[in-house]
């Protein structure tokens, strides 16, 4: 199995969605439940791109983390 980070965004009236760890994959939905619904799609069929063309899956070395200022 394999994780990676996505990063959602709002974008005017929808949603959108990439991961740092695989540049290229990207999503949009109207909604935050569509937009992770379409990406999750989206990486799987990049991962299994990958497979199909021997080439290796990258390892997640993406993180997140919120910083609170005053």
């Amino acid at each position: 199995m394999h994780r990676f980070l996505i990063v959602v965004e709002k974008a005017g009236a929808n949603f959108s969605a990439y991961s740092p760890d695989l540049p290229g994959c990207v999503a949009t939905g109207a909604t935050r439940e569509e937009v992770e619904l379409n990406m999750h799609e989206a990486i799987e069929l990049h991962v299994r791109g990958l497979i199909e063309d021997s080439l290796p899956i990258p390892e997640s070395s993406s993180f997140a983390e919120f910083i609170s200022v005053k």
